[in-house]
């Protein structure tokens, strides 16, 4: 079982930020421990959809970092 530690910002109308690197870890960290569970034997269910389900999870966590790249890349429009 994995355990993660994830800092909670505060946004200006009372809502809760995660930063996006901390959110790709954790799921890539998931689908490890998925894919770990399952190779040995502690997880139950078919081999092939838990492998498809941590690829969908690393797939997911590529596009976020893509995206912030992404934003993060765009100059600001004055």
């Amino acid at each position: 079982m994995i355990q993660v530690s994830i800092p909670l910002i505060p946004s200006g109308d009372g809502g809760l930020l995660i930063p996006a690197d901390h959110v790709t870890t954790l799921l890539r960290r998931v689908a490890e421990d998925w894919q770990g569970s399952s190779d040995s034997g502690e997880l139950t269910g078919d081999p092939q959809t838990v492998a498809d389900l941590a690829g969908v999870l690393t797939e997911l966590a590529d596009q976020i970092d893509v995206e912030c790249i992404g934003f993060a890349s765009t100059p600001e429009l004055e």
